[in-house]
């Protein structure tokens, strides 16, 4: 009898894992940089996703603009997921010398191509759970 399709997703999947545990071996056990502890843990909330695509989809965006564009998003919410963010490496913030500061916000190469990754899996979730 021979191997199921199943069965070889199954194993092609651990060999993934394995993968995975021996490149990420190092950072995952070690303080310092760590993709997964750095970038990918702090920014899979929603909060975090919203700000992303919306920084995304416009090149450039400030403070107020952003926090109409998502629905439910309070100052100190979208202020901690932007410094998130910030700190990630994702988003680039430009502050300008003028009365009042103007605060400009935009994503990084690094940001717009970690936001690309992101839609495919998350259209890949909601293709998933929609059958």
């Amino acid at each position: 009898m021979g191997v199921t399709f199943t069965e070889k997703q199954e194993k092609k999947l651990k060999k993934k894992i394995e993968n995975f545990y021996l490149v990420s071996k190092d950072c995952l056990h070690k303080k310092g940089e760590c993709p997964i502890k750095d970038v990918l843990a702090p920014t899979v909330d929603k909060w975090s996703l919203f700000c992303m695509y919306n920084l995304g989809y416009r090149e450039v965006i400030r403070f107020n603009e952003l926090k109409k564009m998502i629905p439910g998003i309070s100052s100190r919410m979208l202020s901690v997921t932007l410094k998130k963010l910030e700190n990630a490496k994702i988003v680039e913030r430009k502050i300008f010398p003028e009365v009042p500061p103007r605060v400009e916000y935009r994503m990084t190469t690094f940001g717009k191509q970690y936001a690309s990754q992101l839609l495919d899996l998350n259209l890949w979730l909601f293709k998933n759970q929609m059958t």
